[in-house]
């Protein structure tokens, strides 16, 4: 079934499907909830209740309001308790795998597993030379930001970085649509947003999930050592490197994604 739930100065739009153990999808930034596409039918056909939303900003959810306070942890709080969801394992994707994380230290209680895929973290530092990595992409983004050119902003970031392995095969084309049918998120004002105090990169050890931590082999450096700096410093945790996958390792490869999480999911939601 399809939803809106209302969330402090906004709307977000929720798809709440299937039986059994409750699964929480959390998509990345520059795109929305259909980058799950090729789980969410293949999880509830699985046995699980699959929950997917288009996070603040994203698809069919409404924008931040300028300056407005939000909290993306407590929109999924939000999300869990109008669909009556007490508890959830959390997979989510760079921007949705640090709010997997963010609420996973929040409110613990209510997760019963965690799947950070090239993910995000709140108060993670990078290096000079991984910041070196990244070349003239920032400024030429800022560039076309300005000069109000967004396909041409998003294309950079997709080429440059997020989606180096192609946009023009199937996998790289569905990338490349989701991430324009949101060039709203370019100019987004996200000035509201609340950060997690501590950061979560200074609390990983307080996580008593079973953890699996899914790196992209064609990856930033940067996020490539995070997968590392997560796996090292997560109570059990376990890391998998997807080869032949770059930032949305679901989509790019969903056949080596399914075969890793599918039954990390399964083995603990038995327990």
């Amino acid at each position: 079934m399809e939803a809106m739930v209302e969330v402090p100065d906004g709307e977000l739009f929720v798809e709440d499907a299937g039986e059994g153990p409750a699964v929480t999808l959390l998509h990345p930034g520059l795109w929305d909830r259909r980058t799950w596409d090729p789980q969410h039918r293949l999880l509830q056909d699985e046995g699980f209740r699959v929950i997917r939303y288009d996070q603040r900003g994203y698809g069919r959810s409404t924008l931040p309001v300028p300056g407005a306070p939000y909290s993306p942890v407590r929109d999924l709080q939000a999300v869990l308790d109008a669909r009556g969801v007490s508890t959830t394992a959390l997979v989510g994707c760079s921007m949705g795998g640090k709010v997997a994380i963010d609420a996973t230290l929040s409110f613990p209680d209510r997760v019963w597993a965690l799947v950070p895929v090239a993910t995000a973290l709140s108060g993670f530092e990078s290096t000079q030379e991984e910041d070196d990595w990244y070349g003239d992409v920032g400024q030429l983004y800022e560039e076309a930001v300005e000069a109000g050119d967004l396909e041409r902003a998003q294309m950079l970031l997709l080429e440059g970085i997020w989606a180096p392995l192609g946009t023009d095969d199937p996998a790289g084309a569905q990338i490349r649509a989701i991430a324009m049918d949101n060039l709203q998120e370019v100019t987004m004002d996200e000035s509201g947003q609340e950060r997690l105090d501590p950061p979560a990169a200074h609390r990983l050890r307080e996580i008593d999930v079973p953890t699996l931590i899914l790196t992209a082999e064609a990856d930033p450096p940067d996020m490539r050592r995070l997968g590392a700096f997560l796996a090292a410093q997560i109570p059990g945790a376990r890391e998998i490197t997807v080869e032949g996958a770059d930032h949305v390792v679901n989509l790019r490869q969903p056949d080596r994604f399914n075969a890793a999480v599918i039954p990390f999911l399964q083995e603990h939601a038995s327990r």
